[in-house]
């Protein structure tokens, strides 16, 4: 029937609106498409040292609309699957819920962007990788789209202005779209579009010069990722478990999503386990060191903050956000940094995926979620609710 949406268009407005169905796909993803391991390695799992439980018991944090809630049903509202809490390196509260269980890898959505700057700001620091290079001297292929005619530093910053195959760019759209070149099950009858991820980008046009304004999109990372796939000769899992992974002491392998070429998402496509995320983020918070080894240059722990270009990267609303809202966020080598006066930083996905950092106030957050998203549903204020808990500890 004309006028009937497609099957993708389906799955995606279920997605959105069905938590069910979105937490069956939180932990199912390697069953939809292929999928590539990021392997822990053979040495010896970082211990998380728990305190005695209670830590966070008759805790309040702001909720919707501005009102206090118990965090309880903050959690019940966030459709939450999982809550770590890391204070002074302690796991102060570990929480798992509608029967998620803690060895099971956790899909990170756009959180994933964060580990992949990572990994770029790593290489930036090694040599190996120059930030102000033109991103087609990398990627020959990119030359003349608006990705490759962007420098490095621009995808880090989410910096260049496209549309695809030369239609209007609408970013709810085009990351329907994006979903449907990585989920083949799910293109609508006769698609003709890109099949992978390359393709998708090589349709990207230039509409504007790249660093001068501040637009969410997928495909900047995966431009990055394949530039980081050119230097170092590696699959992008590859890469994480060599610098990453198999060096903060992971209980679990993680794993990426893979196109039909075998590419990874890196923009969306990561999965692991809370456990291990917040042992990440631990690592990050003690400037990149985490029991007793130096996993990541302290420079790029420790500037993820401070070292936020100037310009338009200052001056950040989250995606989605109505353009009256007023940007009082910044963006850094793919990290959003919410100007806390606690040098707070974090990853963030869609449906309530985060990875909250806080060295002032000596924390790491973990919280994974199957969260709905429609206009007849309130956001949850996490960030705040997180402040709540840093400060409730500090005491």
């Amino acid at each position: 029937m004309t006028g009937m949406p497609s099957l993708a268009d389906l799955a995606w407005a279920r997605g959105y609106t069905d938590p069910a169905w979105a937490r069956r796909h939180m932990t199912a993803g390697r069953e939809l498409v292929p999928s590539r391991s990021v392997r822990r390695g053979s040495g010896p799992v970082t211990a998380l040292t728990a305190a005695p439980p209670g830590a966070l018991d008759g805790l309040d944090v702001p909720g919707p609309y501005g009102q206090r809630v118990s965090l309880a049903e903050l959690l019940a509202r966030a459709e939450t699957d999982a809550l770590l809490v890391l204070h002074r390196g302690t796991l102060v509260h570990e929480q798992y819920l509608h029967g998620y269980e803690p060895h099971v890898p956790h899909f990170n959505a756009s959180a994933a962007k964060s580990y992949l700057g990572l990994l770029a700001a790593t290489l930036a620091h090694e040599g190996r990788l120059d930030r102000g290079t033109q991103v087609a001297k990398y990627v020959p292929e990119l030359a003349g789209t608006a990705f490759g005619e962007a420098q490095v530093d621009h995808l880090l910053h989410m910096g260049t202005r496209m549309s695809y195959a030369g239609r209007p760019y609408d970013k709810a759209l085009e990351a329907q779209r994006y979903f449907a070149v990585l989920a083949p099950r799910l293109r609508p009858y006769g698609y003709s579009g890109p099949a992978t991820i390359r393709e998708h980008l090589a349709t990207a046009r230039p509409t504007g010069e790249p660093g001068v304004e501040f637009r969410y999109e997928n495909g900047n990372v995966e431009a990055l990722a394949e530039v980081l796939r050119r230097v170092t000769g590696t699959t992008t899992s590859a890469l994480l478990s060599e610098l990453i992974w198999s060096r903060i002491g992971a209980e679990e392998d993680a794993y990426y999503l893979l196109d039909e070429d075998g590419t990874e998402a890196a923009s969306g496509g990561f999965s692991a386990t809370a456990r291990d995320l917040a042992r990440l983020g631990e690592a990050i918070r003690c400037g990149g060191a985490i029991g007793g080894r130096q996993i990541l240059p302290e420079a790029v722990a420790s500037t993820i903050v401070s070292g936020v270009p100037d310009g338009f990267a200052h001056r950040v609303r989250f995606p989605g956000a109505p353009a009256s809202a007023p940007a009082t966020l910044s963006y850094h080598d793919l990290w959003w940094i919410p100007n806390d006066p606690y040098g707070s930083f974090m990853a963030s996905g869609i449906h309530g995926q985060r990875l909250f950092v806080s060295p002032g106030l000596d924390l790491v957050i973990v919280h994974y979620a199957s969260q709905i998203v429609s206009p007849a549903v309130p956001p949850v204020p996490l960030v705040q609710a997180f402040h709540a808990i840093g400060t409730h500890l500090q005491g």
